[in-house]
């Protein structure tokens, strides 16, 4: 019993300090991410050492169930109707641009790093998710106009599960030389072609459901939206698609449909997420070795300014030829790609398939990830300000 209670006792301690965290970032005016990371640094081996937690295969299972809580989260919120005018823009920034951010960033990664092609193009894809998680955050704060905000929630959420697709692919390449390019494509397309097809459905019957029950009570809703989001993201993998797209979608279905219980419905989803999202970071940064960091400090700020400076304007600007977006609006757009947990939680993946240098590639993530964060999640409001991208 005295060992439940210490478990739990950390466990509320962790929440707590991310609660803290989490006020003390608005007064400062910096992402909540970093304040929570550092909260996991400072517990850490290398920190305090009051928490001892090196598990890479745990870390990716609690990145995969915060990412789904948080991913189903802004697709509800959003929903499908306010998406669907900028749906051409978000697919194609999900798809075109993730993919030039990720070659961009993986040929500098591999010249930078010393790596093979097929390693940095593996760098470039874990580097290539913008955070949902962090973007979520910043459009409940940022005044940016709502088609431009509508395009980066939708963004976020769908470029997530492509950078994972992507990833997983770079890895199969660099476990088997003979995985080519028609098996990749087969991969890309049965995963999201699925994991939308089980999104829609499982997002429409629940609505359904919900619908035609008027008598059902407010938490029994709650239970049955949490339901569907693990269904999703559960039916999909068993029937080879994607998980991830599976909960986003089938939030956007369920958060374009007229429910009842909406209100609440939303307020306990949000709450979900913001645990998901402090429990996440937290875990990540105890993982973190910051004694370690200091050999990629110079190259870290190099690759993450070549994503930010480079890659990521490269690929907003292809991807929204025929958007109708200003000059103005491209810039945030290019600028509001953060990189957040995702690709830190990417980044266990190269490590727990024993990837080569896999924890090598861990670390620089990491730190091109808070230099990132840190610089371009602090400056969003005030670039678009400064060049009246500003909504009413």
């Amino acid at each position: 019993m005295a060992h439940d209670a210490e478990l739990i006792l950390v466990a509320g301690g962790l929440l707590a300090a991310g609660v803290v965290a989490s006020l003390v970032a608005r007064r400062l005016r910096v992402p909540a991410l970093v304040l929570f990371m550092g909260v996991g640094l400072a517990l850490g081996s290398d920190g305090l050492g009051l928490i001892d937690f090196e598990d890479y295969q745990f870390a990716r299972l609690i990145g995969s169930i915060a990412l789904v809580l948080i991913l189903f989260e802004g697709g509800f919120e959003a929903g499908l109707g306010e998406l669907r005018p900028v749906l051409a823009s978000v697919v194609s920034l999900a798809i075109v641009a993730t993919l030039i951010t990720a070659a961009v960033a993986g040929l500098a990664a591999a010249a930078l790093f010393d790596l093979t092609a097929k390693e940095g193009l593996l760098l470039g894809a874990i580097l290539s998710a913008t955070d949902s998680a962090a973007v979520f955050a910043l459009m409940r704060g940022a005044r940016l106009p709502s088609r431009l905000a509508r395009t980066l929630e939708g963004e976020a959420g769908f470029n997530d599960p492509v950078a994972v697709l992507l990833v997983l692919v770079m890895i199969k390449r660099l476990e088997h030389g003979s995985y080519g390019v028609g098996e990749a494509t087969w991969f890309f397309a049965r995963e999201i072609v699925v994991g939308v097809a089980v999104g829609a459905g499982l997002g429409w019957m629940t609505g359904f459901a919900l619908r035609r029950g008027s008598t059902i009570p407010a938490a029994l809703a709650l239970v049955g939206s949490l339901a569907t989001a693990a269904i999703a993201f559960g039916a999909a993998g068993l029937l080879e698609g994607s998980g991830f797209v599976a909960v986003y979608v089938a939030g956007l279905t369920l958060g374009g449909m007229y429910l009842e219980h909406r209100p609440a419905l939303l307020a306990f989803h949000e709450g979900l997420s913001s645990v998901a999202e402090i429990g996440l970071f937290v875990a990540l940064g105890l993982l973190v070795f910051p004694s370690q960091l200091g050999g990629v400090a110079v190259k870290g700020i190099l690759l993450a300014s070549v994503i930010a400076l480079v890659a990521r304007p490269l690929a907003v600007a292809v991807a929204t030829l025929r958007s109708g977006f200003s000059r103005s609006e491209r810039v945030v757009l290019s600028w509001a790609g953060l990189r957040g947990a995702v690709p830190v939680v990417l980044a266990t993946f190269a490590v727990v398939a024993d990837v080569p240098r896999g924890l090598h590639f861990f670390n620089i993530v990491f730190f091109a990830v808070l230099v990132s964060t840190l610089i371009q999640g602090s400056t969003v409001g005030w670039l678009a300000r400064r060049l009246g991208v500003i909504g009413a």
